[in-house]
């Protein structure tokens, strides 16, 4: 279907061109988000009559995204979910649940401008692109994590890789200083006994005071 794009749309085109795209893809997207029109003639001629006032309220939606795109670049959000030791979340995390971490944090962000490839089956830090506009993005980090400790700790540098084997070494320094300890109190057991020995039997020794 050809079609004269009413804004820019990614890796499709820039306000006023006519593009070819799939029936499907209008039908369902472009044309009942307000992105583009049938080119066809009587749509053609509206769109000069109106160029100059789309352009207009592009430019005034451009500034608006601009200014939420200043405080939003860089923000950070913790999204608490269930995983195992290994990371692995028990189900995932869409471009929904961004949406709602991003708007409990202050921005209004809907689940469409969200950028998600693909779901989010692993803790740990994840960047995200957000399309405030067409020609504005804006880039945070989700950090996704079992608490709200674990999270200030991935927030730190710490991945949960690093954190695992922390408690690794901390389980085996415990159980070393352990054996120390065990070990440590055979050696004084050891070397009390042969001592207590022989004072048991020095006091049995006759010795002229005790003789009598």
């Amino acid at each position: 279907m050809d079609v004269v794009l009413l804004e820019r749309v990614e890796k499709l085109g820039q306000m006023g061109d006519v593009v070819v795209v799939k029936d499907g893809y209008a039908r369902n997207y472009l044309l009942p988000q307000g992105k583009a029109l049938r080119a066809t003639k009587a749509n053609m001629a509206r769109f000069e009559a109106e160029r100059a006032q789309l352009e207009a309220r592009n430019l005034e939606l451009k500034k608006e995204a601009e200014a939420v795109a200043a405080k939003l670049d860089g923000e950070s959000f913790i999204i608490i979910r269930q995983a195992s030791e290994a990371g692995s979340l028990y189900g995932s995390v869409a471009a929904r649940d961004v949406a709602e971490a991003t708007t409990e944090g202050g921005f209004t962000v809907g689940r469409g401008q969200i950028v998600l490839e693909r779901p989010i089956k692993e803790l740990g830090l994840h960047p995200i692109r957000i399309v405030l506009h067409p020609e504005v993005t804006a880039g945070i980090s989700v950090n996704v994590a079992r608490s709200q400790e674990e999270a200030e700790m991935q927030a730190s540098g710490k991945s949960i890789q690093d954190l695992r084997a922390e408690e690794e070494a901390e389980a085996e320094f415990d159980i070393a200083e352990l054996f120390d300890d065990v070990g440590a109190a055979a050696i004084d057991d050891a070397e009390e006994g042969p001592d207590a020995d022989v004072r048991g039997e020095s006091d049995l020794v006759e010795t002229p005071e005790n003789k009598d």
